[in-house]
């Protein structure tokens, strides 16, 4: 059974929504465990202030139950105002969240309209190409960009074993330090400036390495690769501007034969998409930023809620309260053993809160990189145009099983999407060209062949349809692949590598 382009997109949407839930689960599971936290820590306090009063002399013990008292009473000011922190931004995120729903959805809605107007398009496939049969100037620039494409595909092979060449050949020269010494100074141009002692030394490392005969055959080794590249991006641009000139006859034998207002549908849907997901970009980006300050806030990062704790913890090592419940253990009373017990019993639960938070933390770090890693599928989904309508994929486990293993860390974000790729095919290519941003891969597309259809903001470039580029523009400390790293072939410009 396969999956239409829309339904795949849907279904990673919904895994995305399912993962940012859960992180935010966590998130205030970590903040709870924290406050937790904070209150056993007030609770020591007093405990600790009470066995005080049972051990000391009623002018120390006034003097320490008041210090902890202080401490006790701003300490709790403090943790009302991390928990009201952490309340705002919480629907500071359900705000952002609600706006990706909803954008989320009417790019979806505008997906699967489009199917109407693509049909709408294809049964005018027979008019149109009649028509066009029928147009000698269409013929002729068909014919004309068909041979640009071909020169300059020849012109771009000519330009990388140039440029190759200069890599290889070039080497002998850049590593002689003094070959290159004289080079980096301009020496036997007009740019060559140097005092008399200095030009006499020059002239004489020059006759040393040969550098008059050098000088030229490494300059033309350098100067051959540009020109070479110069002319391919020049006839590229002549493609190009026939490509459009081709796709101008072909639009207005669509529009002649009836399909202008559902031509004039689907660019208007395309550049709602296009800016819709310019928005969620945007959104997600903001949402990122802030969902790294709530776990910050979440995590005892707050400042407050750090000097809070603090605050408690130096007021019992400060006042030498440790040698006091030293003592009481030491010296049983039964007042001093019911204090010591319920002492004993607040710090083991102090202990078994940190240990879930260090397991919370644990959890919430690999959610963080799953969750980045399918933003960047997402993203990399869209801009193949893999969402469109007239895209299929003839494996439905991939929104089952293996995004099931996928999410689950059994497989590899780069496996993940190589099974979409291979899995991807397109329906109804041969109708007249849907008027969406078509890719050029190194000339590599004439005549009247029609790429399928799609909406993204960032079509294919240089021929890399592999790899992750989605831009961040924030990211999470250790969590996060924002710079660099990647596996051989595949561009993962978001980093990290998988």
């Amino acid at each position: 059974m396969s999956v239409s382009g829309p339904q795949a997109m849907r279904a990673l949407d919904d895994a995305l929504r399912d993962i940012r839930r859960e992180e935010d689960d966590i998130t205030k599971r970590i903040a709870r465990a924290n406050e937790r936290v904070g209150k056993l820590r007030e609770t020591e306090l007093g405990q600790l202030r009470a066995l005080a009063t049972v051990r000391l002399s009623p002018q120390v013990r006034a003097e320490l139950t008041g210090t902890l008292s202080q401490a006790e009473s701003r300490a709790r000011e403090m943790l009302k105002s991390h928990a009201a922190a952490m309340a705002d931004m919480e629907k500071v995120l359900a705000g952002k969240e609600t706006e990706l729903a909803k954008l989320s959805t009417e790019r979806q809605d505008l997906l699967e309209n489009t199917q109407k107007w693509q049909a709408e398009i294809d049964a005018l496939d027979e008019p149109v190409k009649a028509a066009l049969a029928n147009d000698a100037a269409y013929g002729a620039l068909v014919a004309e960009r068909a041979e640009t494409e071909k020169v300059a595909n020849e012109a771009d092979r000519k330009a990388d074993m140039a440029e190759a060449d200069r890599e290889e050949k070039g080497k002998p020269y850049r590593d002689d330090p003094l070959f290159s010494y004289l080079w980096d100074r301009g020496y036997g141009t007009g740019a060559y400036k140097a005092g008399n002692i200095t030009r006499m030394l020059d002239e004489w490392v020059a006759r040393l390495v040969g550098f008059a005969d050098a000088r030229p055959n490494y300059a033309m080794l350098i100067a051959i690769p540009e020109r070479l590249r110069e002319h391919a991006e020049k006839l590229a641009a002549d493609a190009d501007a026939l490509d459009e000139k081709v796709r101008a006859r072909e639009t207005a034998a669509l529009d002649a034969a009836g399909g202008a207002k559902a031509r004039a549908a689907l660019e208007a849907a395309q550049a709602r998409v296009e800016a819709i997901d310019a928005e969620l970009l945007a959104i997600e980006d903001e949402r990122e930023n802030l969902t790294e300050k709530q776990k910050q806030i979440a995590d005892g990062g707050d400042p407050a809620f750090a000097k809070a704790v603090d605050m408690l913890a130096e007021a019992i090592s400060a006042t030498g309260i440790e040698k006091l419940l030293t003592e009481a253990r030491a010296t049983r009373t039964e007042e001093d053993d019911a204090i010591v017990v319920r002492l004993e019993e607040t710090r083991r639960r102090i202990a078994e809160e940190q240990l879930e938070l260090d397991d919370e933390r644990s959890r919430l770090k690999v959610l963080e990189a799953r969750r980045r890693e399918l933003e960047d599928i997402e993203f990399e989904f869209k801009k193949s145009r893999y969402d469109d309508p007239r895209s299929r994929f003839g494996n439905d486990k991939l929104v089952g099983d293996l995004l099931t293993e996928f999410l689950k860390g059994g497989m590899t974000a780069a496996a993940y999407w190589g099974q979409w790729r291979e899995s991807q095919d397109w329906t109804g290519t041969s109708g007249p060209i849907v008027p969406t941003s078509r890719p050029r891969s190194k000339r590599s597309k004439g005549g009247f062949s029609v790429p399928p259809g799609g909406f993204s903001p960032r079509p294919p470039s240089g021929g890399n349809w592999g790899g992750f580029s989605r831009p961040r523009s924030g990211g999470f400390g250790g969590g996060g692949f924002k710079t660099g790293g990647g596996f051989k072939g595949g561009g993962f410009k978001t980093g990290g590598g998988f």
